[in-house]
């Protein structure tokens, strides 16, 4: 008997998995923070006697080097990484024996990077599940784009044929676990449900009905922005990482806190939206601890600037950093816990700014308002239709181009209201007068706003 687990990373939209027998176990693409993979397998009474990784990450930090070293574990890292630790180096072809008649067998899967490797799962010589990775993913694959511009092309022409050497080696009844797909910008576009199998992916995904120019022309031609911190993320990989430390940070007051945004430092309320537009500290952002905190922060944040956390609870505080620290944030500069009234200093009065639908931006430029609408939407989602004479920024972008946002009271927008309200927070913090239009992009075709691009 086998079984295969599946760790769900939802701030990063990635998964891990741990798999194995009776006995013994591997983990697969493990997160920075490695004790619940540690946690996973004590529930299953097993040990873990390998860590296999699929390629060098570029949008977290593993925890395989570590998870290695705490248990033991022979560490699986494709051979062709160059990566500056001991490991075990994997090439095309090879097996190792999990437990007895289960065998994870390396398949070169190059694409998403030069060395990208995917592991069949066999049990009894049958494979029962394959571990994909950033290559085939549920009804896309991942991104070509992410090493180095010149291999671009020659990476996504690697990915239609890795996609194909899967689906020619495995039965239609496999498996598919991806480790991208799920929210992660390593992947060319999000999945397509939360399962699949070869035969699935055989039947829908482009990588497998289309032929290899068709496919490579579609894939490029829809590559989206990649996330700063990107950057950092596979050099820090290849180094190995240093062991992660979860204590809790320096507590700061009022006082502090103040200190801290007047040297420049960043100040994050990890509050949700409504609460942070009702009243908060003045200069500080709003990044919603439950909306992709990690991704859309290290984007944002210039890398390296002490970040000062504010939460209602003491373990709001401890669940941001340890997704901060999967994408190497390391350590808060400090935190502090309560409500803004307890942030700002001593008779002053938490700031605030207003919060609309649609349907109220429509009725201002129905009134004879000329309001000054932002849309930090991606590019690709301002080409299906956006606001006449609205100014389009990334939310990405807007802290580095605040100067080009005209004068006067801003509305801002995304699809949704998550982005719009980390927009706003920039803005506000800027000392602009602002808006945010919190509501989703249907109601701005219903109050008759969306121009086709």
């Amino acid at each position: 008997m086998y079984f295969v687990d599946t760790l769900e990373l939802k701030g990063l939209g990635n998964r891990s998995y741990l798999a194995g027998g009776p006995r013994t176990a591997v983990a697969i693409d493990p997160p920075r923070d490695i004790d619940q993979v540690i946690a996973a397998a004590a529930r299953r009474g097993v040990r873990i006697a390998y860590v296999a990784e699929t390629h060098l990450h570029n949008d977290y930090v593993t925890g395989g080097l570590e998870l290695a070293r705490i248990t033991g574990a022979r560490y699986l890292v494709p051979a062709a990484a160059q990566v500056a630790f001991a490991r075990t180096p994997v090439a095309d072809g090879d097996t190792v024996t999990v437990d007895e008649g289960l065998v994870l067998r390396a398949i070169a899967t190059p694409g998403h990077t030069p060395h990208h490797t995917s592991y069949a799962l066999e049990d009894a010589g049958r494979a029962v599940s394959v571990f994909t990775g950033g290559s085939l993913l549920i009804g896309t694959v991942g991104r070509p784009d992410l090493v180095e511009p010149r291999l671009t092309e020659q990476l996504a022409r690697a990915q239609h044929a890795s996609a194909h050497r899967l689906a020619d080696q495995l039965d239609d009844t496999v498996p598919v676990l991806p480790t991208h797909g799920f929210g992660s910008f390593c992947s060319s576009a999000q999945a397509e449900g939360t399962a699949t199998t070869i035969g699935r992916e055989r039947r829908t995904n482009e990588a497998l009905t289309l032929d290899a120019d068709a496919f490579v022309a579609q894939l490029l031609a829809g590559l989206d922005d990649i996330p700063a911190y990107y950057v950092h993320m596979g050099p820090t990989n290849a180094a190995g990482p240093a062991p992660l430390d979860l204590t809790p940070p320096e507590l700061a007051d009022a006082v502090q806190i103040a200190e801290r945004l007047a040297a420049g430092e960043w100040v994050v309320d990890l509050r949700n939206r409504i609460a942070f537009a009702e009243g908060h500290v003045a200069g500080s952002l709003n990044f919603d601890g439950e909306g992709q905190l990690a991704t859309y922060l290290a984007w944002l944040m210039p890398w390296g600037k002490p970040v000062t956390l504010l939460a209602e609870t003491p373990e709001q505080i401890a669940a941001a950093q340890r997704e901060l620290a999967r994408v190497g944030i390391e350590r808060p500069a400090a935190a502090a816990t309560g409500t803004p009234a307890d942030w700002v200093p001593e008779g002053q009065a938490p700031a605030s700014f207003r919060r609309v639908a649609f349907a109220d931006l429509a009725a201002a430029v129905a009134g004879g308002e000329s309001p000054v609408i932002l849309d930090v939407r991606r590019d690709a989602e301002r080409a299906q239709g956006h606001i006449e004479g609205s100014t389009h920024i990334p939310v990405h972008q807007l802290h580095r181009r605040l100067g080009e946002v005209s004068d006067g009271t801003v509305w801002v927008h995304c699809a949704g209201g998550l982005r719009a309200g980390i927009a706003a927070s920039l803005l506000d913090a800027a000392g602009r007068q602002v808006v945010a239009v919190d509501d989703g992009l249907a109601s701005a075709a219903d109050a008759g706003l969306l121009a086709r691009s």
